[in-house]
């Protein structure tokens, strides 16, 4: 199970520890689930709300995943909040060309909290995306405390501010299943 890290100037007090599980139940579909513990009654989370797409999520706490064909320089990026709202882009190349990727057109979000532990749980279908193996995913967080202190959470970090669009930060390669 992939173990993300702080990134080294931006810390936390509230999390402990973000693990990240990646499934593929059937062809259709990835399941990811974000498990966070610490002391989660001081990280701000938006209250749970109707699931629906939405934009500029990652100001606040957000769980994201980045995906990459590894032979290609496009890729997407996926955003899934709390409070249930989703994004999901698509890029032709590091932050340049960004259009929101229409092809997904829904991403159920479950989340179950208690103390010390919090889950999200996000269901991504991904019927419409290209198959070409490997991906190359890049797992990452934004975590709000109840002060408003931001913490950035990855797979691994580039040198500099916090960047997970940076090529560096897609070090988790999965192969999707293929229909026969």
């Amino acid at each position: 199970m992939p173990q993300l890290s702080p990134h080294p100037d931006f810390s936390s007090r509230a999390v402990a520890q973000i693990e990240v599980q990646i499934a593929q139940p059937c062809v259709d579909s990835l399941l990811l689930s974000y498990i966070v513990t610490g002391k989660i009654g001081d990280i701000r989370m938006p209250p749970v709300s109707t699931a629906e797409r939405s934009d500029e999520l990652w100001r606040h706490t957000c769980f994201e995943l980045f995906v990459r064909e590894s032979s290609g320089s496009d890729y997407y990026e996926f955003n899934f909040a709390p409070s249930r709202k989703w994004a999901a882009y698509r890029f032709n190349s590091y932050r340049s060309g960004m259009s929101v990727a229409t092809e997904i057109d829904e991403a159920p979000i479950n989340v179950s909290t208690g103390p010390d532990r919090y889950r999200l749980q996000a269901t991504l279908p991904i019927h419409r995306l290209s198959r070409k193996a490997p991906w190359h995913l890049g797992l990452s967080a934004v975590i709000e405390d109840n002060a408003g202190q931001m913490s950035y959470w990855a797979l691994a970090h580039p040198p500099g501010k916090p960047d997970f669009h940076h090529m560096d930060c897609f070090g988790h390669e999965f192969s999707p299943a293929v229909s026969a």
